[in-house]
């Protein structure tokens, strides 16, 4: 408890640190097209993610293509601010990028990003990109401006399965567990639809609440499962696929106004090219830490029948009806419209 306290007023100190910052670059008006810079761009999960490299492909492009003049400076694992206080920082100008989860966008005003936190909306990874990439994607990203961000894009992660110290098989399965979850209403209520009780925790807490018995179980895609080290203290991966996983990446509108217009391009055109890699690898990344996981002796790993699958879908259809209740019809309509079309 002392180390969380030093650590949450250092984060407050940073904050206001960087307000002011922020404050003293914005008098200053427009950057001159040859001023150095540095971009600070923080993110909660690990270097060896497909967000973890795809901000590292962001960071090589940005460098070569200003020979130098921009420097991108990563901060992994929720180093500088976690899932609770990034959005706050980036708005205050204590970082320029960030790459949150679509589950955070639901509690900054943004309640339509939600709809990815559905279960068993997305058959695949090609479905989800038919709305990232599509009309739809592309009107969420623009109103992100009512809150002075500029969406610089959408980024894969894969689909999360179910992990616990017991295989969750079926709905009886879930029945008393603790599950960690995102600060996303959809996936609190995906949880109780299955019996079990969801527990809101940052992600950089994630393991560490698993371990001493806060949580029983979680969900998460294998590369995060993986590289949290979260095998080491969960028995039990059940392969559920029933949730997508995916970022935005953002900054404010402070900071992209204050670019002139040929950094914008430089850095909007490779990020376009990070986040292309990123999705490439999201599979390959996935399935890597699933064959590692496969020669860890200490955790259990439990394909899902299909007709496993089919109950686990009908028993939190409810919560496809309570979105649509929230945030309208349309939203969802939409969305089900641009994933019926034939690619």
């Amino acid at each position: 408890m002392p180390d969380q306290i030093a650590q949450a007023l250092s984060r407050r100190r940073a904050l206001r640190a960087g307000a002011a910052l922020a404050l003293a670059a914005g008098s200053k008006g427009l950057r001159a097209g040859s001023d150095p810079f540095t971009i600070r761009f923080s993110h909660v999960v690990a270097e060896d993610t497909p967000k973890g490299l795809a901000a590292r492909r962001f960071q090589a492009l940005v460098q070569e293509r200003s020979g130098g003049r921009i420097t991108v400076t990563i901060y992994p694992e929720a180093q500088l601010y976690g899932d609770h206080d990034e959005v706050q920082a980036l708005q205050l100008g204590a970082v320029e990028i960030l790459a949150p989860s679509l589950s955070k966008f639901g509690r900054i005003g943004f309640p339509e990003f939600e709809l990815f936190d559905l279960p068993y909306l997305f058959p695949d990874v090609a479905s989800v990109r038919r709305i990232t990439q599509g009309v739809l994607g592309q009107r969420m990203l623009a109103r992100l401006e009512r809150q002075r961000l500029v969406g610089l894009g959408f980024m894969d992660n894969g689909f999360k399965h179910m992990s616990a110290n017991r295989p969750l098989l079926q709905v009886a399965d879930f029945a008393g567990q603790r599950m960690r979850v995102q600060a996303s209403r959809v996936i609190a209520a995906q949880m109780r639809a299955l019996g079990a009780q969801p527990v809101t925790l940052a992600f950089s807490e994630t393991r560490r609440a698993l371990e001493v018995g806060v949580v029983d179980g979680t969900e998460n895609p294998i590369s995060n499962f993986w590289t949290q080290d979260m095998h080491e203290v969960q028995t039990d991966l059940s392969l559920t696929e029933h949730g997508y996983l995916g970022y935005a990446v953002v900054t404010s509108q402070r900071f992209w106004l204050a670019l002139t217009a040929s950094d914008r391009s430089l850095v909007r055109g490779a990020m376009g090219e990070a986040l292309a890699f990123g999705n490439q690898i999201a599979d390959t990344q996935n399935e890597k830490a699933l064959i590692a996981l496969r020669t860890f002796p200490g955790t259990r790993i439990h394909p899902l029948a299909l007709a496993q699958k089919e109950r686990l879908r009908a028993a939190v259809q409810s919560v496809h009806a309570g979105l649509s209740q929230r945030i309208g019809a349309d939203w969802l309509d939409e969305a089900r419209a641009a994933l019926a079309r034939v690619p």
